[in-house]
């Protein structure tokens, strides 16, 4: 079967940085909804009308991966409005915006410094401003079902795969979860809306 719009593919991945060096192993296998924007536009746009068994690497600029890095979305916020347990390369929603207007979206914010004081918080992805390349294998390929196709993504109990800027570094306090039932992912998910760009 072709990859076309509403199927759902099965495949294999790999995300270097420009010079080599490995960011996310893809240790599982990505199941995305075709022609929903689940998966980087370019490479959709390049597996429309491929099989299964087609491998192939990409270039993505930042504007074609993760976006630009925005300095806009660094905030500094008094530690004693923050959690307590907050450790750096935390994630969480709900930070503040300073009274500016930041998007429709409630932004994933990540602790990159942490004093007595004060917390420096991103809400940048970690990959933002990177060139990427992308190895891809396609494992499989098939019809979406109608809720599927109704939701606008495969179910999170198929698609078993993992966020790319949780695995950036295992050091950075995020935790991975291959059983398919983890709260932080779905929330990530549901934030992107079931997307993993």
């Amino acid at each position: 079967m072709e990859i076309a719009e509403n199927t759902v593919v099965t495949l294999r991945y790999r995300i270097d940085d420009a010079q080599g060096e490995n960011l996310d192993p893809g240790s599982e296998p990505l199941v995305y909804l075709h022609g929903c924007g689940d998966f980087f536009e370019k490479i959709e746009e390049r597996l429309a009308g491929q099989l299964a068994g087609f491998e192939s690497e990409f270039h993505l600029e930042p504007e074609d991966a993760f976006g630009d890095y925005d300095a806009e979305l660094l905030r500094v916020v008094p530690r004693a409005e923050l959690p307590d347990e907050l450790e750096p390369g935390m994630q969480f929603e709900g930070v503040p915006a300073d009274g500016e207007d930041v998007g429709d979206e409630p932004l994933l914010w990540r602790v990159t410094d942490l004093t007595d004081e004060v917390a420096v918080l991103d809400g940048n992805h970690p990959l933002a401003g990177l060139a990427l390349r992308v190895w891809v294998r396609v494992d499989d390929v098939r019809p979406a079902t109608e809720e599927e196709i109704e939701q606008g993504h495969v179910s999170n109990e198929e698609a078993l795969f993992r966020v790319v800027d949780r695995s950036v570094d295992d050091d950075d306090g995020f935790e991975e979860s291959d059983d398919g039932n983890d709260p932080e992912l779905d929330r990530e998910l549901d934030r992107r809306g079931g997307t993993l760009h």
